[in-house]
């Protein structure tokens, strides 16, 4: 059940008086929060800090300042800047990539098309042995050798990983790049395809699908991900233009220790002081996305924002 909170004013009854930004949803499964609408304010007086344990008391009160804020909340000092970051790196840290990885028992893709009739057993030991002897993927020897279509596969791959076959149609890649750092792009082999009714983001792979990418842009960015497959004839050559197209400043930070990198960061807010900061784990590493602007709709500008990833050196 989602929960509603917000920064209260004295003398206020509870939902008078806020302004967009000042709202804040979390979502159980996807910690979901509205973006600081453009032409919002911030900082007013009276605003309360969103570090639980400030101590900076009434003091805050005449501070002119209204960023950074983290997640959400905002922050009234240095000194809380860096406790919400550390309580969000250890919520990060403590869970498992940043998301549950289910370990289904997938039917092996020859075996499944053999099933279904859409591949005799010549077929299939043929491409199992091509297979064994070049490396590779079984879908791609057989439609090499054995004459299969590249729709069948592509179908059999949606079997496998029970998930659409997605087509190009409307695909609008480079304009979805705010969405995605390039790093993910590349890493993971992901294609955004399109986004649906300002709502759903369709994303697309090529072989099989990444869930633990899918959930964590789901908690970053605001948007339903629907993953699903793409053929390979399509979805090469657009990956490979994808990654020659402008996407939001990226650095890499590596640190020796949970510490020091909360400090690193905690550094960068105060110094970009950012009207929107949040923090999800990606498989083994931390992004951190730093909303330099408000954001107007479901896509931010190019320029609006800055991506950090971040990961702690293992001893």
């Amino acid at each position: 059940m989602p929960l509603l909170s917000w920064n209260r004013r004295p003398q206020e009854e509870p939902g008078q008086g806020l302004s967009v930004q000042e709202v804040v949803f979390g979502l159980e499964s996807g910690r979901q929060r509205s973006m600081p609408a453009e032409g919002g304010t911030r900082g007013k007086l009276f605003e309360s800090c969103a570090n639980p344990g400030c101590r900076t008391g009434w003091l805050h009160l005449w501070r002119s300042r209204s960023a950074p804020v983290v997640e959400g909340g905002w922050s009234c000092s240095a000194e809380c800047t860096a406790t919400l970051l550390r309580s969000a790196l250890r919520r990060e840290m403590s869970g498992n990539s940043g998301a549950s990885e289910i370990h289904r028992h997938r039917i092996p893709l020859g075996l499944l098309m053999l099933q279904q009739g859409w591949i005799n057993n010549a077929q299939l030991r043929g491409a199992v042995e091509a297979q064994k002897k070049s490396g590779g993927r079984l879908g791609y020897w057989l439609m090499r050798q054995q004459n299969v279509s590249e729709q069948l596969v592509a179908r059999a791959l949606g079997l496998q990983w029970s998930c659409p076959v997605l087509g190009m149609e409307f695909y609008d890649g480079e304009g979805l790049t705010p969405l995605v750092p390039r790093l993910f792009v590349d890493a993971f082999g992901a294609l955004p395809l399109r986004v649906a009714a300002g709502k759903i983001l369709y994303l697309g792979f090529e072989g099989k699908l990444d869930p633990v990418l899918a959930l964590s842009l789901e908690r970053m960015i605001g948007l339903r991900v629907e993953s699903g497959i793409v053929q390979e004839s399509q979805f090469r050559p657009a990956h490979t233009r994808l990654l020659g197209a402008r996407f939001p400043n990226t650095e890499l930070i590596e640190s020796a220790s949970e510490p020091i990198l909360v400090e690193t960061l905690a550094r960068r807010l105060e110094r970009v002081k950012p009207v929107e900061c949040r923090v999800v784990r990606v498989h083994d590493c931390l992004w951190v996305r730093l909303w330099l602007r408000p954001q107007n709709g479901a896509i931010p500008r190019v320029d609006a924002i800055q991506d950090l990833i971040c990961s702690v050196r293992k001893r």
